[in-house]
């Protein structure tokens, strides 16, 4: 793995770093408690018998003896296990350090991979776009052909803001943080309308409703992305029947979107869990097979930390399950 300096290189240095040491200090703690465990036994033994010492008469005859005062003995151990904590700390951050450094080569090779992917994305997605522009001039304006080639252009957009981000989270790039406000209420909006016919063949009625316009600090289409990864989950997990609800509300300075259903909840995993990558769960209607989350839910996590915001299960049971990002508000 090749060395970086601490402005550049190798955006994973410092993660591998991280981890390293504490390794290294896991293993320097075990070390050391070993060490004073056997410092410990050793003292209370000697001071056993310097208690009681077996000295001989001064009239007997035997071998020579020597005596060691017990302040210098005690001395001498302690510099001995303050020796051992230190080179047992040494060896472990040397033995961590080799035992990761398989994971920073796989972690350069994934990105070499992301950004070459990425890369190669952009080209037919720019292809693509200007084929859609090409047929609409052939189509006329506010048809039926016409609104669905626009929609497609937008699902095209939305595709190459996909593989953009792909590319800066290859190259750790971060967001600008002086990115201008997002109106949630606009883009849950747009997602739901997009949502309505998947909804409606499922034989499950969706639901909007915007309480004010709250403004967040996020990017529009990693917002799109975060808010339908949660509503399609919902979809997934709704019988026919029942009801997804979308609402933008302002709380206690915090913007938040809620994606209410009325599934059966969930059951067999802690909360938290559910977002981790694929995690699992047992089916709660006695079925067969696991319930699976698959990545949705961990990316969007990740793109509700990465605006300084959360999401968390606000509600689960019998009734359905209640999911809710919060943001941190804009002031208008």
């Amino acid at each position: 793995m090749r060395k970086s300096g601490p402005m550049g290189g190798n955006p994973d240095q410092s993660t591998l770093r991280r981890a390293s040491l504490k390794v290294a200090l896991r293993i320097s703690a075990a070390c050391a408690v070993m060490v004073l465990c056997i410092l410990a036994a050793t003292a209370i033994y000697l001071m056993n018998q310097l208690a009681h010492p077996g000295v001989p008469g001064s009239t007997a005859a035997g071998p020579a003896y020597t005596y060691l005062d017990s302040k210098d003995l005690l001395e001498a151990m302690i510099i001995a296990g303050a020796s051992g904590i230190v080179l047992a700390g040494v060896v472990g951050w040397l033995s961590a350090r080799s035992a990761i450094r398989p994971l920073g080569e796989a972690l350069a090779l994934q990105r070499r991979f992301v950004q070459d992917a990425s890369h190669e994305l952009r080209t037919p997605l720019a292809i693509l776009d200007t084929r859609i522009q090409l047929t609409q001039r052939d189509t006329t304006p506010g048809s039926k052909q016409g609104q669905a080639l626009a929609r497609i252009r937008e699902d095209a957009a939305t595709l190459t803001e996909i593989v953009n981000e792909l590319l800066l989270a290859a190259t750790s790039a971060r967001p600008d943080p002086s990115a201008a406000p997002s109106d949630l209420a606009y883009v849950v909006a747009a997602v739901a309308e997009s949502l309505q016919q998947l909804a409606g063949q499922r034989d499950v009625l969706l639901d909007f409703s915007a309480d004010g316009r709250p403004l967040a600090r996020i990017d529009q289409n990693a917002l799109r992305r975060a808010v339908l990864a949660l509503a399609d989950n919902a979809l997934a997990h709704t019988p026919p029947g029942g009801r997804v609800t979308i609402r933008t509300v302002t709380e206690r300075n915090q913007a938040v979107i809620t994606v209410a259903d009325t599934g059966s909840g969930i059951t067999g995993v802690d909360q938290a869990r559910i977002f981790d990558r694929f995690v699992r769960t047992s089916r709660s209607d006695g079925t067969r097979g696991q319930r699976s989350f698959g990545i949705g839910l961990a990316l969007v996590r990740e793109i509700a930390t990465a605006a300084g915001g959360t999401v968390d299960v606000a509600r689960t049971g019998p009734e359905g399950t209640v999911m809710k990002i919060e943001l941190p508000l804009v002031v208008r």
